[in-house]
């Protein structure tokens, strides 16, 4: 026996140094930990328990067999995070460079298979330089195994990747289906094909860092959610993110006591909307006022900044957030917005969490480039998403909310439970100006009549008191007391219940 445990030992510890000390010591220049480093900062102290920790490759090909290191490249298992369960799997660079065979695939799977078993999220910490061609087509029914996964989970236990090396070619595409992209500057990339395919192909002379690095895919493409300085705060922010989140899909939002009372009124609030109606004003405010302890933690702050989406409480409970931003683009939702969110409320819908929707948004983007990219599919992707969640859904009209955007940002047409505007609101086919110079075309060159009538118009109808006639929204309510009715209205739904028409799945327009 007591052999036994001592070759144990011996072999934990060979399994622990991974590629060897001396390929440890290269990724730490990098500035990047190794994968068992970045499961201990992320989960719990004491709290993993590795699996799979004496796995081995069996390929036999190119000298192979004689390259042999326990783990193969992956540290697989389960632990918590402030308590809660949830498996973690974290691919070592420092052996074959983190690439992906049968037997690194085969410990992904099995602890995504558990996962969903027990109903608990899986994080996957990406560090890979992609598949091991060694290996050749075992190593690409291995990603392929590892994608089934994926989509059989989506919906049904919360995905989370975190790049934190090099993730290139078919392994980009399990990230994809997950539910949350993070990734890590300057150490970090993400692409389909690298910068020598590209110059090859397309003659395109571009480095790694602008074809997929973190600033390029948080800014430009919207394939990240965010992106950290380092692999310390991307853990540590991480663990904070994964405390808003479900264990899974049957279950409601985690509840987290706070002191911030439901009654707490904010005076200022009065006064966020300026006089006049062109002036912005930031919607982050209102967001951070209202929600518990003025914690938020938004998601894409990068790109689309034109809606804000993110995680917060209310009264301990969370809640996801959307709203529009009259500080880009004046509110109006384009191509990349409608997507944004509406993968967003997808996933809010999918995981039993309640939305909380701010408008202020004069319509869609106008342009050629908006019209020949798709608006109308992509527009009618937010819409869907909207109309098909059945999760509490809560809206403040703060300002404008004119014409299909109105419909479309989660109004008591698409079945909003509670809809409130503020004095300040207005709800309309369009601003006051286009529609008197429309309705009274024939006296388009009297600017004096023009002036009286858009003044005339805008008394009317540039207001919330049309909608309030009609049922379309539920409350005018001050503007200080809308962290109280916010509260009121979730606490009343948290046991909404709504089945619409059996089917298998819609068909959402991608």
């Amino acid at each position: 026996m007591h052999e036994i445990i001592e070759e144990l030992d011996r072999r934990r510890e060979k399994a622990r140094l991974g590629g060897g000390q001396k390929r440890i010591d290269t990724q730490h220049a990098k500035g990047k930990l190794t994968a068992r480093e970045r499961i201990e900062l992320l989960l719990d102290p004491g709290s993993f328990e590795e699996w799979d920790m004496f796995v081995e490759h069996r390929c036999t090909d190119f000298g192979m067999e004689k390259q042999i290191i326990p783990g193969d490249g992956v540290v697989t298992g389960y632990g918590t995070i402030n308590g809660r369960t949830v498996f973690v799997y974290s691919q070592d660079f420092t052996v074959f460079g983190g690439s992906l065979s049968e037997a690194h695939a085969l410990k992904i799977c099995k602890i995504m298979d558990q996962a969903m078993k027990v109903g608990a999220p899986v994080i996957g910490l990406n560090d890979s330089g992609g598949a091991r061609i060694q290996e050749g087509i075992a190593s690409l029914a291995g990603y392929a195994e590892v994608f089934q996964r994926n989509v059989d989970a989506s919906g049904v236990i919360p995905q989370i990747s975190m790049i934190m090396g090099p993730c290139a070619g078919g392994a980009v595409y399990s990230p994809a289906i997950t539910d949350f992209i993070f990734m890590v500057k300057d150490t970090s990339y993400m692409f389909v094909t690298g910068p020598d395919v590209v110059k090859t192909v397309t003659h395109e002379t571009v480095t790694h860092e602008e074809l997929g690095g973190a600033s390029t895919h948080t800014q430009k493409s919207g394939v990240a959610d965010h992106a950290f300085a380092n692999d310390v705060e991307a853990l540590l922010y991480l663990r904070r993110f994964f405390d808003f989140l479900p264990a899974n899909n049957t279950e409601k939002p985690p509840l987290r006591p706070t002191p911030d009372r439901c009654e707490r009124m904010e005076m200022s609030l009065d006064t966020l909307v300026p006089d006049h109606a062109n002036q912005p004003y930031d919607m982050q405010e209102l967001v951070k006022k209202v929600v518990d302890e003025g914690d938020f933690f938004e998601l894409q702050p990068d790109y689309a900044g034109n809606i804000i989406v993110g995680f917060a409480r209310m009264e301990g409970s969370t809640v996801g957030i959307v709203a529009n931003q009259p500080m880009v683009l004046a509110g109006c939702l384009d191509i990349n917005a409608s997507i944004k969110a509406a993968r967003f409320i997808r996933f809010c819908d999918a995981f039993n969490i309640p939305l909380m929707t701010f408008i202020d948004v004069p319509g869609f983007l106008p342009g050629t480039a908006q019209e020949l990219g798709g608006i109308i599919k992509h527009g009618a992707k937010l819409l869907y998403a909207y109309a098909e969640a059945p999760v509490p859904k809560v809206t403040v009209i703060t300002r404008k909310a004119y014409g299909g955007a109105y419909d479309v940002m989660s109004s008591k047409h698409l079945r909003g439970d509670v809809n409130f505007a503020w004095p300040s609101a207005e709800i309309a086919v369009m601003g006051p100006k286009g529609a008197v110079e429309i309705i009274f075309r024939a006296d388009a060159k009297d600017l004096g009549k023009i002036e009286a009538r858009t003044e005339e118009y805008r008394k009317r109808f540039a207001n919330p008191f049309i909608a309030g006639h009609r049922g379309f929204i539920d409350d005018v309510s001050m503007p200080h007391n809308t962290r109280m009715r916010l509260c009121r209205s979730l606490r009343m739904l948290k046991n909404k219940t709504y089945k619409g028409p059996w089917k298998k799945h819609g068909n959402i327009p991608l």
